[in-house]
């Protein structure tokens, strides 16, 4: 009996203690120290992109780290910094059938994002986001392209997330 009290003691102990390093909120892992992130409005440096795609995205940032994190927006010595550009925006003919022609087109946008943590550098990285959505070769690409802007940005904004707050 005198175990089991002591196995749930030392378990309550260690759930409370490593509550002290970092906390976890929806799966995220943050240091206890980090309060307060910046997104940088993303800047489009692409060309074929529509002006807005890097305001857009950067909105869907601020709202994913909003909604999945008890951080706070600031603009003032943030703990958290994120800055971006679009680099590339394009659509591409895939799957090509007999007769040269396409079977769908795929929308692709690149973005590269630099993260900046101020509390410790080493932990500072810039990577290069790729994601893609397909539509068939009869559409326009005017037609669809809030939606496959749409479905990019959630796949892109999630990736992004995980780098930052979950390392994968």
């Amino acid at each position: 009996m005198q175990h089991k009290n002591l196995l749930f003691l030392l378990v309550g102990f260690s759930i409370t203690f490593s509550g002290c390093f970092f906390y976890s909120f929806k799966g995220t892992s943050i240091p206890a120290e980090v309060n307060s992130y910046f997104v940088e409005r993303f800047d489009v440096r692409s060309n074929s992109a529509i002006p807005t795609l890097g305001q857009t995205l950067s909105e869907a940032l601020k709202d994913k780290i909003r909604a999945e994190s008890n951080l706070n927006q600031t603009e003032t010595d943030p703990d958290i910094e994120f800055k971006g550009v679009v680099t590339d925006f394009y659509v591409s003919s895939e799957a090509p059938q007999a007769g040269e022609t396409t079977a769908f087109n795929r929308l692709t946008i690149t973005l590269s994002v630099e993260y900046i943590y101020h509390n410790d550098e080493e932990k500072n990285w810039k990577q290069n986001f790729k994601s893609f959505s397909d539509f068939g070769s009869s559409v326009n690409l005017i037609d669809v392209q809030d939606d496959l802007i749409d479905a990019i940005q959630e796949e892109m904004i999630e990736k992004i997330f995980n780098k930052a707050f979950n390392d994968w």
